[in-house]
């Protein structure tokens, strides 16, 4: 088990702006020699609390410029709907995010596609065509102040 103190939190939150940042950087950030910086990055690497690194794409560039949060209410809660739920989003290309939640509902989605018809087609095609969902309720980004999604 890693530790936490307060030097690793700062190499996470170095890494977790910018996870090509050389080693030597980062020890620099952090205030420590490079030997000790990269034997911490292993450590939490080893631990599990650094479980990958990845490239944060400019979705607009890709051609992804309609973004939405969608909650899901199931009309059965057996294991069986969650799964066949799971599966289907699993499957879904423009789901990037499928969580299972408290509450009124059962699931947030965070779905991105090219624009509103693609989106039409996707409310249509995968939710519209689940046996187990009864609610949707979509909420439109119009914008992201802050996104620390990697």
């Amino acid at each position: 088990m890693a530790k936490n103190d307060k030097i690793n939190q700062h190499i996470l939150q170095e890494l977790t702006r910018d996870g090509r940042i050389s080693n030597l950087e980062l020890a620099e950030r952090v205030g420590l020699s490079p030997s000790a910086c990269l034997r911490r990055v292993q450590e939490l690497e080893r631990a599990g609390v650094i479980t990958g690194y990845r490239a944060v794409l400019d979705r607009q560039k890709l051609g992804v410029g309609f973004a939405t949060y969608i909650g899901v209410g199931l009309g059965e809660h057996t294991k069986e709907a969650q799964e066949a739920f799971e599966r289907a989003m699993q499957a879904a290309p423009e789901v990037v995010e499928c969580h299972n939640i408290t509450g009124t509902i059962e699931y947030l989605l965070r779905v991105e596609c090219a624009d509103l018809p693609s989106y039409k087609r996707f409310h249509t095609d995968i939710l519209g065509t689940s046996p187990y969902v009864t609610a949707i309720t979509t909420y439109v980004v119009m914008g992201s102040p802050k996104d620390l999604r990697a």
